[in-house]
């Protein structure tokens, strides 16, 4: 079976395990930062945003579109994650990253997770697929040096690295005043 067959073989309770995939990252790094990140959710997911960070006292915004892979699937038993992005939907743009992570389904925490600036994800892929879907794959293991190795975060990692995302989006980058990100 491709990995494009076992994307699309998802069981009835994918979309619901994602979703607490989501409010999971969500709580945590309410949690872990004390209150001073705050979290919003769209209604409707027809955009590609998931989750919407921001810091209490500031008006700068991070979106995220989260891929979330369970332990019970076999690409995480074997120490990877492997998702796919729509094309349709990607609109890379300073104030929105890709967050992929890796739960324990038994733990209810995440094991592993990778957030990249959706600028940076795009020069990073290639073409999309026959079906247009982006290819990201990577591995968990510590050792290992993929591509994006860089952006591979610790559970305790992700909050912080969310906190630093805000503060250069908050940084103007020239006259007009727009960010960077």
């Amino acid at each position: 079976m491709s990995d494009d067959d076992e994307y699309l073989e998802k069981s009835s309770a994918a979309a619901r395990m994602g979703t607490a995939a989501e409010y999971l990252v969500a709580a945590s790094a309410i949690l872990a930062t004390g209150g001073e990140l705050n979290v919003s959710t769209s209604l409707v997911d027809d955009e590609g945003v998931d989750l919407v960070f921001h810091r209490r006292g500031s008006s700068a915004t991070l979106a995220v579109q989260v891929k979330a892979r369970m332990s019970t699937g076999t690409q995480v038993g074997q120490g990877k994650v492997m998702a796919f992005v729509r094309s349709q939907t990607f609109q890379p743009r300073p104030g929105l990253d890709m967050l992929f992570v890796a739960v324990d389904v038994e733990r209810g925490a995440v094991m592993t997770a990778w957030l990249i600036p959706s600028a940076v994800f795009q020069e990073m892929v290639t073409e999309p697929n026959s079906q247009g879907r982006f290819r990201f794959s990577a591995s968990m293991k510590p050792g290992s040096k993929d591509r994006w190795t860089p952006f591979r975060l610790e559970p305790d990692e992700l909050p912080k690295r969310i906190l630093t995302r805000l503060a250069e989006l908050e940084r103007p980058s020239g006259p007009g005043g727009a960010t960077s990100g």
